[in-house]
């Protein structure tokens, strides 16, 4: 059950003794922590876990940054863009744990379509020939990978994405409806809301993860320095408990138990047919076309759980190509990239004794440097 936590500000909390309070957004790879809850994993770990579904990315930054919830499923830059201050306040997050690779797709209207777009070519031709309407697409969070993949597509086509389009951000869940009343004209996206577009017959889509950046990791648990460093045993619990069901989720001979029990969490409100087309497959991109869904999402095999330098450096690489971090702080996020991704705080977790101290945990919150 959802639960709705009051606020605290962030020394009222510190050392706060009780469930740990994971948020999370309402997509398909929230599986890992849903399958988790129902299949005991948090139990056998010796955890108590209190999920809270949100609304969007901005309200998982706030709550974070607030410490109304103590951990969350998160887009993977948004750990990083909170160390840097990027959207005001900072605060020392860590994210030593990623749920999962790959997950998303672009969407485009089919009104689109009937003008002739099929790639990003033809569209970046559409809007050259009528500059009069300025074509709108939707993101969920400017530091997420959904901005980074669309505006890489839309270059891709000839297409400035901060001249020739309008970005706008918007929650997940609101991103097919918004296309069907025409306030946008696409989006990048996490499922199910790109096959729930192909589904209701308003969208089609060109790219996924796969195509345009594959083995990009997506979603991350993410925490705080302080509660990692108050709460050693319980993160160390909520990894392996994590682990085990993201092992789970990436058997293609379990997924059809994974979208049971989406659907029977309540959480994930769509069709059992639409989560089943990136989950089971095949994918249907809205063009005819169909495409197996066995790497659409990649919850464990090549070592997707673990974080590390390389996939730390891949973010920052990130941020600094979508002109997110200025060119004389890059040392600086360099730092802070590294010390966000918490490699060690995994490995320990995965290695010690459920019994862990509170006195190893500190030397776990230092990042590898090499």
């Amino acid at each position: 059950m959802t639960k709705h936590s009051k606020h605290h500000s962030p020394s009222s909390i510190r050392g706060r003794r009780g469930p740990v309070r994971i948020g999370f957004i309402a997509l398909a790879d929230c599986a890992p922590l849903l399958v988790a809850d129902a299949l005991g994993f948090f139990a056998k770990h010796d955890v108590e876990v209190e999920l809270h579904r949100e609304v969007g990315w901005a309200t998982i930054r706030e709550k974070i940054l607030y410490r109304q919830i103590d951990a969350a499923h998160a887009v993977t830059g948004l750990g990083l863009s909170l160390r840097l201050g990027l959207g005001g306040a900072t605060c020392r997050t860590i994210a030593p744990f990623i749920f999962n690779l790959h997950g998303n797709a672009i969407t485009l209207s089919m009104d689109l379509w009937r003008r002739g777009v099929r790639d990003a070519a033809s569209l970046g031709k559409l809007i050259r020939s009528t500059p009069q309407r300025l074509i709108t697409l939707g993101i969920v969070a400017r530091t997420s990978t959904h901005n980074f993949m669309l505006r890489r597509w839309l270059q891709s086509g000839g297409i400035n994405p901060d001249r020739d389009v309008r970005l706008v951000v918007l929650p997940p869940t609101q991103m097919a409806g918004s296309l069907a009343a025409g306030l946008i004209d696409g989006y990048c996206v996490g499922e199910p809301w790109n096959s729930a577009a192909v589904a209701r017959g308003i969208g089609w889509c060109p790219a996924t993860s796969e195509d345009l950046m594959p083995g990009h990791p997506e979603k991350v648990l993410l925490t705080t320095e302080d509660y990692a460093h108050d709460h050693p045993a319980e993160i160390r619990s909520v990894i392996r408990a994590l682990y085990e069901a993201c092992q789970f989720c990436d058997r293609m001979d379990n997924r059809a138990r994974v979208v049971e029990i989406l659907i029977g969490s309540g959480h994930v409100r769509a069709d059992r047919d639409v989560l089943k087309l990136s989950l089971i497959g095949p994918f249907d991109d809205g063009t005819s076309r169909r495409r197996a869904a066995e790497n659409f999402h990649i919850f464990h095999r090549g070592d997707a759980n673990a974080p590390s330098r390389a996939k730390a450096e891949w973010l920052l690489g990130e941020f600094i190509t979508h002109g997110l971090i200025a060119p004389e702080a890059r040392e600086h996020a360099r730092e802070e990239v590294l010390r966000c991704c918490s490699p060690e705080l995994f490995h320990d977790a995965l290695t010690s004794p459920a019994s862990t101290t509170r006195s190893k945990s500190k030397a776990a919150l230092q990042p590898a440097l090499a």
